[in-house]
């Protein structure tokens, strides 16, 4: 899972690419290509 400062660019790199909330910090997930994960704060 990549950390960074701005999860734009990590979510347009897939279309299933979701930004979800959970305790605080923001994740994009991606149920099809797990590949595409990512974390910010």
């Amino acid at each position: 899972m990549k950390i960074r400062n701005s999860l734009k660019s990590a979510k347009l790199r897939d279309k299933n690419c979701v930004v979800v909330r959970r305790r605080g910090r923001l994740y994009v997930l991606n149920k099809k290509n797990p590949r595409f994960k990512a974390r910010q704060g």
